[in-house]
């Protein structure tokens, strides 16, 4: 089944789905692994694995650069959170067609201006784009789409902003009839409230996705009673593996030795596993000739 076709089945099942963190092939191919059917992009965590900040730093066509690396890596697909699209409705649109290009399964676009800056900084004022300009680019991408599986996702961002629930509930009944696939209703409280409150009110028009990074502590059984349709687990991958170098980088340098480190790290053959290896010694068997041949003999 199409990567696109796979993505569309987990927004429209009445059953909740999961959705996890990579940020390149590795990461992307160990999410598969670990039995996830999709896989969340997320600029967080691109951004931070390139080592710049979350304000569109890293330019799209880097962006482009990481995804390709993981839709090859991955048979699962791939939800890429697209920040504002990075820029106007032109720029989304070219940007759908290049991740289709790459099999990815679909985009997210949230309705801030660009560059944005990331939902979770309380130092900068949240400014939100205008609903009809950002319903245009939601448009704009559902027309410039080739593959009729392709998901556009909005997210809405107006609690993040302190809009309050009124605003939230205008944006995503704008967004929904400009074409979005889905909905992702974002909230930074660490409590579910408002996410309850919209749930309550849109009454299951059309699909909603989560991102429970704050509000980490409800219980998953509550998402499934509010009907919600898929949940991001959205940088967890990454601080693991920040939280993972740091230590063990330190204690390397401490020691200056890597003996007590072995035991805490993956092995090379797990490396090598990860990498696909063994399918390019069986290819390079099937292709090359007998390493006893010698170029006088090819002659």
């Amino acid at each position: 089944m199409k990567k696109t076709s796979q993505f569309r089945r987990i927004i429209q099942s009445p059953e909740l789905d999961f959705i996890m963190e990579a940020h390149n092939g590795l990461s992307a191919k160990i999410v598969e692994e670990s039995g996830f059917k999709g896989i969340w992009a997320s600029g967080l965590s691109i951004s931070a694995s390139l080592g710049v900040r979350d304000n569109n730093e890293a330019s799209w066509t880097q962006v482009l650069d990481v995804l390709e690396f993981m839709s090859d890596a991955t048979t699962i697909p791939i939800l890429v959170d697209g920040d504002t699209g990075y820029g106007n409705f032109n720029n989304a649109r070219r940007f759908v067609q290049k991740l289709e290009q790459r099999q990815i399964a679909g985009v997210c676009i949230e309705d801030k201006l660009f560059p944005k800056t990331n939902s979770f900084l309380d130092d900068n004022a949240q400014s939100l784009a205008h609903i009809e300009e950002f319903s245009g680019k939601i448009k704009a991408m559902k027309d410039t789409q080739q593959d009729d599986d392709f998901t556009v996702v909005a997210r809405v961002e107006a609690f993040i902003a302190g809009l309050g629930l009124k605003e939230a509930l205008t944006r995503a009944e704008a967004y929904r009839r400009a074409g979005a696939d889905a909905i992702l209703m974002h909230s930074k409280r660490s409590d579910i409230s408002e996410i309850e409150a919209f749930m309550n009110e849109w009454a299951d028009r059309h699909p909603v996705i989560i991102v429970p990074t704050k509000y980490y502590s409800t219980p998953t059984q509550r998402f499934r009673e509010m009907g919600v349709h898929a949940v991001i687990w959205a940088n967890h991958n990454l601080r693991a593996s920040i939280d993972a170098m740091q230590r063990v980088s330190q204690k390397i340098y401490q020691d200056s030795s890597i003996a007590e480190a072995e035991s805490s790290v993956a092995s090379l053959d797990e490396v090598f596993r990860l990498q696909n290896t063994n399918e390019l010694n069986q290819a390079e068997e099937k292709y090359l000739p007998p390493p006893s041949r010698t170029i006088g003999d090819l002659k």
